[in-house]
């Protein structure tokens, strides 16, 4: 048996342990030839009489990652010709016996009626929990980096080799539902408190204490296997069934407004599996499993939230001949609150941060609110204290612009005023080493006009964070007419050292994100001057697919931030370059009433003390609305959608975006759009060209020439081109 990416040991007692360990790799993932291996594998262990138990572990510091998805392709190109030469019902039927085959083998290998041990390393996800799960009890490493999952939600799929149909036998349906519905990553404790893992070892002791188990139990067999087994939860037919499942429903619909196919299959996989014997159980799952990952949404999601994301965290945009970055400290200037966020993240991937701002005092007040943060998270169980020490002791608090004397990068973060940049501009640069390089944190100011206070403009670059910036995802990275391939490696290396994903792109106004997000906000605004009701405007646009209402959204970011870029816009580019309705609203709402937004406690909605928040309901003296029935639900949910996509659109005719995978992922993690569509780009290219052209000639008939079609997207539809065709392999040599 030539293993690759097992190892298999048998030892005197004969117990054998099987070690997932694909060499040249940090995470093991299931792919065609581990799956393979381990076939051959538990082949052995079933057959051979020898054999008296098998561990299942790993020879890395995690367990398994789950199904390498890019498989997913290849079994998706063998479908098709299979369609192809037999005929759609044979190829349903060979993806049927695809997506079942490893957890055919995971079942082949509890029933052994042998002993089967799962020694878990460290992060086990999808996949790799799945097969914890089959496993006759769960043993993990103390390692408090472990987390254990069924995430496949998250990218269109539902679990596939047993994971909806053994947790609910293994917990609560309802615990087990929320786990796998939402993609919850469980820590080690957590797991171990709900008996997912059975048992925590010291790592040393690992193996040991696995072949000691199964040296004591030499038959073993699932509690799903035997005669007299109950649900955790209750059947599905009792009281509590009836109160748990119908309640499921509802939150399924209110939580995703049925725009995620995947989780709806696992409800109906979860549900339908529990009134069945177990094996049938599987092929149900396996059933609803083909369905989902035939979906144009797992095909979306999978390619942007998985392939593209994967490529752009490893530095697809980065200059390859230039030598990485290291850094020892980063200085920060402005303590402020995207500030004090920059300097968080900074120092919690273990980089010294120098905090300047104009005073002392200040300063010091952007490191007490960094403290704040982390005292509640350890009060919340979320940190230890040694962990919030060390991160607040790497963050060195000043007035003096000298301390950045030693810095690798200097990152900008005060308040959106040219002046005031020109003046740390250069102040930073009178005090910084010639080598280093300068990254402005701005949202709207172009960097070109920036740059142009520093000396070095080779040397200066946009890197625009999102707030909150300890828990967006995304960092923007923007180049400046001048700015040369070394600060885009520096750049890109400093998000990568922090944790983020980066998207590069070129200078404008508003760059991509905030251009695209806000048209979104303009819209809802928009929509409130026509008299649609505040209610249905913020229903309808998380009907559409968004995260949050505009209005909401407005609220966070702050209004009067909303009317200071919307006069600088005004100021720079003329009268009709702003939309006289939401010029009125805003200046109704910041200038006439003083509603701020959160911040004030008083914007679009009202923020009561210990309540919920609600809509402010001046806002029908302002907006007086008009019967929610008179307006067409389906035109105004699309409208939110392709208002953005338009947008972007433009910004890859401009050539501000030259990447489709930065416009997709940017726009998913960046403002939240849509993730079922695969973000902005993908979301035009499912629609088709032509059809998206004839929307938005539509809209901008009825609604104004915000959704005016640029040029490039009336060429492509004539060609029957899209942009993941068009640009995409161009933009990918050229990165090569």
């Amino acid at each position: 048996m030539a293993l690759s990416e097992f190892k298999l040991d048998i030892d005197t007692d004969g117990i054998a342990t099987a070690t997932f360990d694909m060499p040249g790799k940090s995470m093991n993932v299931w792919n065609e030839k581990a799956i393979a291996d381990f076939s051959d594998i538990v082949d052995q262990f079933v057959s051979d009489a020898a054999i008296k138990g098998l561990v299942v572990t790993s020879g890395k510091d995690s367990f398994c990652a789950g199904a390498d998805l890019t498989m997913l392709a290849l079994m998706k190109h063998r479908v098709e010709g299979i369609a192809r030469q037999k005929g759609e019902q044979a190829a349903k039927r060979a993806l049927f016996e695809d997506v079942g085959r490893l957890g055919g083998i995971f079942r082949k290998m509890e029933t052994a009626k042998k002993p089967v041990v799962a020694a878990i390393t460290g992060t086990a996800l999808g996949g790799g929990l799945e097969v914890c799960l089959a496993a006759h009890r769960r043993i993990a490493a103390d390692n408090p980096k472990t987390k254990l999952g069924l995430p496949e939600v998250k990218v269109g799929l539902i679990p596939g080799a047993g994971g909806t149909q053994r947790l609910p036998r293994m917990i609560s349906a309802q615990d087990a539902l929320q786990i796998v519905i939402q993609g919850q990553e469980l820590r080690l404790e957590k797991a171990l408190a709900m008996k997912i893992v059975d048992e925590v070892v010291p790592a040393k002791k690992l193996i040991e204490t696995a072949k000691a188990w199964i040296k004591a139990n030499p038959t073993a067999s699932q509690p799903w296997d035997q005669d007299k087994f109950k649900l955790p939860g209750g059947p599905v037919y009792s009281a509590g069934g009836m109160q748990m499942w119908p309640a499921a429903n509802a939150i399924y619909r209110r939580e995703t407004y049925d725009n995620y196919p995947a989780a709806k299959a696992i409800l109906q996989a979860m549900y339908e599996g529990l009134l069945m014997p177990f094996d049938l159980a599987l092929r149900i799952e396996a059933r609803y499993f083909a369905y989902a990952v035939s979906t144009p949404e797992a095909a979306a999601m999978i390619r942007s939230l998985f392939v593209s994301m994967g490529e752009l965290n490893k530095g697809a945009r980065r200059p390859a001949d230039i030598k990485p970055t290291k850094f020892k400290s980063v200085g920060v200037i402005g303590a402020g609150f995207m500030g004090a966020g920059i300097a968080h993240v900074t120092a919690k991937a273990g980089i010294d941060v120098i905090l300047v701002d104009r005073d002392q005092e200040s300063a010091d007040k952007g490191k007490a609110s960094i403290q704040k943060t982390l005292d509640e998270q350890v009060m919340k169980g979320r940190l230890k204290m040694d962990d919030r020490n060390a991160l607040l002791a790497r963050i060195t608090t000043s007035a003096d612009y000298a301390a950045l004397s030693g810095v690798d990068l200097v990152v900008e973060a005060v308040f959106e005023s040219r002046d005031v940049k020109k003046d740390v501009t250069e102040k930073t640069e009178a005090a910084i080493r010639r080598n280093v390089v300068f990254a402005s944190n701005t949202s709207t100011l172009p960097i070109t006009s920036l740059a142009k206070n520093f000396k070095r403009q080779k040397d200066f670059i946009g890197i625009h964070f999102f707030s909150p910036v300890d828990k967006m995802l995304l960092v923007e990275i923007i180049m400046g007419k001048k700015t040369g391939p070394k600060a885009l490696a520096v750049a890109l290396d400093y998000v990568k050292a922090i944790k983020k994903t980066p998207i590069v792109v070129n200078d404008t106004r508003g760059f991509f994100a905030n251009r695209c997000v806000g048209n979104y906000v303009r819209e809802g605004h928009i929509m409130l001057a026509e008299g649609v009701p505040p209610a249905m405007i913020e229903t309808l646009a998380k009907m559409a697919g968004m995260p949050v209402g505009p209005l909401s959204l407005n609220d966070e970011v702050a209004i009067d931030l909303a009317w200071k870029i919307l006069q600088a816009t005004k100021a720079d580019l003329g009268e009709k370059a702003v939309d006289p309705r939401q010029e009125k609203l805003l200046e109704e709402m910041v200038i006439k009433r003083g509603r701020l937004g959160r911040k004030n406690a008083m914007g679009f909605y009202d923020y009561p003390k210990g309540g919920k928040k609600t809509l402010w309901p001046g806002l029908a003296e302002i907006c007086p609305p008009k019967p929610a029935e008179s307006f067409d639900r389906d035109e105004l949910m699309k409208r939110f959608l392709v208002v953005q996509a338009v947008e972007a659109v433009r910004c890859v005719e401009e050539v501000v975006v030259t990447d489709m995978r930065e416009a997709d992922v940017g726009s998913i993690l960046g403002f939240g759009f849509a993730p079922f569509t695969g973000g902005v780009i993908s979301y035009v290219d499912q629609m088709g060209a032509e059809n998206f052209l004839a929307l938005c000639e539509y809209y901008t008939k009825k609604y104004g020439k915000r959704f005016k079609p640029p040029k490039l997207l009336a060429e492509m539809a004539a060609k029957g081109e899209t942009f993941y065709g068009r640009f995409q392999q161009a933009a990918q040599k050229a990165a090569a």
